[in-house]
């Protein structure tokens, strides 16, 4: 709980340290990669580096955190903190890095503020920031021991049994075991980080979603091939693997994690997805479709074209096979006329939700927030709105924007 003296102070400096936070996390990512370059190597990606979308997701964590003790000083925001939590055990996090992590972030944090870091202000925020990193390492501890791996160890190697093109721009590898050891426990919905070595030896990270049910021995991941736009940097895990990976060769998986996954739940169920956002929903559709699922399931999907749309063979299939199932596609550029296809962007008055239904939703960030608020619209209530993001959750960051300014 954060003391009163504490909250405070932190009500008085949130609107200066979070109008800073951009230029603060990234002073603390350039001197500790300058003195801990090792951290490149194996846990941080550097395309989101080079994009500024990894300081931005800190930085909105932070003031989300802070704001919500503001709210409430005994509050710890469960969802902010489980999403954390998930993404920094599927890259290795150890309790001993949040050390590391504080000497660098107040550092760059007196560094950027000056004079205005006096004592008790920094009492202050140093009391949140081991508020937030107790919160996370109990987490993290648990999700490393139902996982069953010590704290960090989540590397094991996979042999590719299969690869598929699925479009031009998108493969699908499947994969097993290659120590023989059966397979982890996971969930439909949840991701894996894959590592792999660059040609200049750095190793580097990106999770991938399970595409198909992991029931059973084998995994499958779904992979699109990032490139470099708008000046922002190409992808260099898609790349790599688009490029050389093929049967017979290994690839370096995390134990799965996640916190979005298919619930047991008899309600229904509205998959909602564009572009590459399909693979987790997929994930989940093929689970349903191997338990016999008698659920009522929409799933709707938004792509640029039938050619762009990976697994949708797939994922009709996978819908025929269930009782109560229906798909409805959107394309930009549709193709023939095909049953349950639509012209044009997503249209949500074009079908029919459930209000008591469980919806899932991944896509492109400006996708999910207005299909999140055409779901609120029609009286879906928002705790049964559940979305996944790719990379880090510059939704989390927005969130929290939005909250930091209610603060101020």
């Amino acid at each position: 709980m954060l003391s009163a003296e504490s909250a405070a102070v932190l009500r008085a400096t949130l609107p200066a340290v979070a109008g800073a936070l951009d230029e603060i996390t990234e002073r603390f990512y350039g001197a500790m990669f300058r003195d801990r370059p090792e951290l490149l190597d194996g846990m941080f990606n550097r395309g989101n580096q080079a994009s500024g979308s990894q300081r931005r997701a800190l930085a909105g964590a932070v003031a989300g955190f802070a704001s919500a003790l503001l709210a409430d000083p005994g509050a710890r925001p469960d969802a902010l903190l489980e999403r954390i939590a998930h993404k920094h055990t599927a890259v290795g996090v150890t309790e001993d890095q949040y050390t590391v992590v504080h000497k660098y972030l107040f550092g760059a944090i007196a560094e950027v503020l000056g004079d205005a870091v006096t004592p008790e202000v920094a009492a202050a925020w140093d009391e949140v920031y081991w508020l937030m990193a107790g919160a996370l390492i109990a987490r993290e501890a648990r999700l490393y021991q139902a996982a069953g791996v010590a704290p960090g160890e989540i590397w094991r190697p996979w042999t590719v049994v299969d690869r598929r093109v699925e479009t031009p721009d998108v493969v699908s590898f499947l994969l097993r075991p290659a120590d023989g050891e059966p397979a982890p426990a996971a969930r439909a919905g949840q991701y894996v980080s894959v590592r792999a070595t660059m040609p200049d030896g750095v190793r580097q990270l990106r999770q991938y979603s399970l595409s198909c049910d992991p029931g059973g021995q084998l995994r499958r991941i779904t992979v699109k091939r990032v490139a470099g736009v708008d000046g922002a940097p190409e992808g260099e895990v898609s790349n790599l693997l688009h490029r050389t990976v093929r049967v017979g060769d290994e690839l370096t998986l995390s134990a799965p994690s996640g916190d979005i996954v298919l619930d047991a739940d008899d309600t229904p169920l509205v998959l909602v997805s564009a572009g590459i956002g399909c693979t987790p929903l997929v994930g989940m559709l093929d689970r349903l479709a191997a338990t016999g699922s008698d659920r009522p399931v929409l799933v709707l999907h938004a792509d640029r074209s039938p050619e762009d749309h990976a697994l949708r063979a797939e994922t009709r299939r996978l819908a025929d096979r269930l009782p109560h199932a229906q798909t409805v596609f959107w394309y930009e550029r549709p193709g023939p006329a095909e049953p349950e296809t639509r012209a044009g962007l997503m249209d949500l008055s074009e079908v029919t939700v459930p209000a008591d239904a469980t919806v899932y939703l991944c896509g492109p960030l400006p996708f999910m927030r207005s299909v999140r608020t055409a779901l609120l619209e029609r009286g879906v209530p928002a705790r049964r709105v559940r979305y996944e993001v790719f990379g880090p959750d510059l939704w989390q960051a927005d969130a929290a924007d939005t909250a930091e300014a209610g603060a101020a």
